[in-house]
């Protein structure tokens, strides 16, 4: 490795290290200079400046996922293909907060980073397969600009939310939804109790002079709980799982 090559990947490591642990704002050309063991100077001229610097940190987090995740074949499945992106996609958002929002948090209009271009490649391709299938009901661009858009806003409102408070079958069901918008396919159907229930959630305020504060805390649990089914047992977890390594985004 060349001495260029080793200082630049330096500085990438440790702008990385430092956005995971501090956030955006800990990323400094003081911190930086410091962590890497170069002087200011080095970094703008490797980066030109410090945007150059957090733009390379992005396409090199999703780079490195790439080379990771994607080695193996696709599935002869391609809506199961998108939906292991979609889960993927958040998984690394939850994992990696501040590099997601460096990639999808900070849009300029008319303007991409290129760690979000490669996201948005390789979501078309996704989206492609789906349509070479005949399985997609509206156009690949209104498809992935559907599925991107859900995704994206998804995960950047779960970063916002505290992890006790996140729930946990709100990604599966919305990623359900988008998918029965593009393909036509529906998605599994509610048990029929879910919109009475949610129904008489929804009139709980109205019950002042019936129900004491407790019963209408105990009652309101219970129905949260039968309107939030879908048949199965409710997730234990607040979030999708993380990996040791650190799960990198796919492509939705």
């Amino acid at each position: 490795m060349s001495e260029p090559t080793s200082t630049r990947r330096r500085i990438l490591d440790a702008a990385a290290r430092l956005l995971e642990e501090h956030g955006r704002e800990g990323v400094t050309t003081r911190a930086v200079s410091h962590a890497a063991g170069v002087q200011p100077p080095t970094i703008y001229r490797q980066f030109t400046d410090m945007n150059g610097l957090l733009e390379a940190v992005a396409a090199h987090g999703f780079d490195t996922y790439l080379a990771r995740k994607h080695g193996a074949a696709l599935s002869d499945d391609p809506v199961q293909d998108l939906r292991n992106g979609w889960d993927m996609h958040i998984e690394f958002g939850l994992t990696h907060p501040a590099h997601y929002q460096l990639m999808y948090g900070r849009r300029v209009p008319g303007e991409t980073s290129p760690a979000a271009q490669r996201s948005a490649d390789r979501l078309h391709l996704l989206v492609e397969r789906i349509a070479a299938a005949g399985r997609l009901t509206v156009t690949v661009e209104t498809a992935a600009a559907m599925i991107h858009s859900a995704g994206s806003g998804l995960t950047l409102h779960l970063i916002g939310v505290h992890p006790d408070e996140r729930d946990p079958e709100l990604p599966g069901r919305l990623r359900e939804a988008v998918l029965g918008a593009v393909t036509g396919e529906a998605p599994p159907a509610a048990p029929g109790y879910t919109q009475h229930a949610t129904a008489l959630k929804a009139a709980l305020d109205q019950t002042d002079d019936l129900l004491t504060a407790g019963e209408r805390a105990l009652l309101g649990e219970l129905l949260d709980r039968l309107g939030g089914s879908r048949g199965g047992r409710r997730p234990s977890s607040a979030a999708p799982a993380a990996d040791d390594g650190g799960a990198e985004t796919n492509a939705c």
